[in-house]
């Protein structure tokens, strides 16, 4: 079997999958292999009808090799969605859904962190009719410098949000294809698609799942990475940043009145003095850092209008590989 290049709109009358495996990969060549091995075993033992649907993202390594391989030896499993560049884990999970078939989508990361043989689990839960199944990771193999952070940022992600996930972080999920559906319609340029899931579902669900260190090589997320997510995550979802900085600025304009006045007051009956100068410059200080802070929230939501309005493509995909 030979292996075919197609464009994203190019169709084929094949039956329809019932279950789609969605992954995107950057610079994994390393987990690659190994990947192939424990994921198709686990497909070919699920024994239902599934394609894995990978998304090179502008890799640079020789990870799209790999993949293209991948589809001369399971043509009846693989496709591989091929980026002219790298535009991010979201946006090649978005590719994927855009892509995939099936009415069962499941979210896999390629570092082997979120063991493929949990996979039916997920699928067991969408058999009892839940269109969300979001996952948790038991005894999770991260440093404390991931864990701890993550901890907090989905603390403040549910009491801005109102969105409930036990572990925003763990990218083993599995979706409705109707959920999918309304993800891909939504058109959004910058967004989170665990919370946009969950925003949208009717009968969410979470399972506990295992977790593994990684395989090889080193995570493609970044600290300003992860900052940027969460900015999105807040700012997509809520109004609530613009709602805090503008009671802290009601708070602070108040706070700052009654201090003019005592100032006056002094003037008044104690005349002038320059001793207090150290304080009114800190006192300035402040009252710039919050104004600067409220203009980098403002920034933010305007950022997201900007990129929704100029209705910019998300990703290009250069080509599909699969079976003829």
């Amino acid at each position: 079997m030979t292996e075919t290049v197609t464009t994203p709109t190019a169709t084929h009358l094949v039956a329809a999958p019932e279950i789609s495996i969605v992954i995107p990969v950057y610079n994994e060549e390393k987990n690659l292999p190994l990947l192939f091995e424990r994921l198709t075993k686990v497909v070919d033992q699920m024994g239902r009808h599934t394609e894995i649907v990978m998304t090179d993202d502008g890799s640079k390594d020789n990870s799209l090799e790999l993949l293209k391989g991948f589809v001369q030896q399971r043509p009846d499993l693989y496709r591989i969605v091929e980026f002219d560049r790298n535009y991010g884990q979201h946006m090649a999970v978005m590719a994927g859904f855009e892509t995939a078939r099936g009415k069962f989508i499941v979210t896999l990361d390629a570092d082997l962190q979120n063991p493929p043989e949990e996979i039916p689990k997920l699928i067991a839960e969408m058999d009892k009719g839940h269109d969300v199944v979001g996952s948790y990771r038991r005894d999770r193999q991260d440093s404390l410098l991931r864990t701890l952070p993550s901890r907090l940022v989905n603390y403040v992600r549910e009491r801005i949000t109102g969105i409930k996930m036990r572990d925003q972080g763990c990218m083993l999920r599995g979706y409705h294809r109707d959920i999918v559906k309304i993800i891909v319609e939504s058109g959004e340029t910058s967004t989170f698609i665990p919370a946009l899931a969950q925003f949208y579902a009717e009968r969410p669900i979470e399972v506990e799942v295992e977790h593994a260190a990684r395989h090889a090589g080193v995570s493609n997320y970044n600290l300003y990475m992860l900052i940027r997510l969460n900015f999105d995550l807040m700012t997509g979802f809520s109004l609530v940043p613009l709602q805090v900085f503008t009671m802290v600025g009601m708070a602070v304009s108040g706070g700052s009145l009654l201090l003019v006045f005592y100032m006056l007051l002094r003037r008044i009956f104690i005349g002038p003095e320059v001793e207090g100068i150290f304080t009114l410059f800190a006192i300035m200080f402040f009252l710039l850092g919050v104004i600067i802070t409220g203009l980098g929230i403002v920034g933010e939501y305007v950022g997201r209008i900007y990129q929704q309005v100029r209705s910019r493509a998300r990703f290009h995909i250069r080509t599909i590989h699969e079976k003829s």
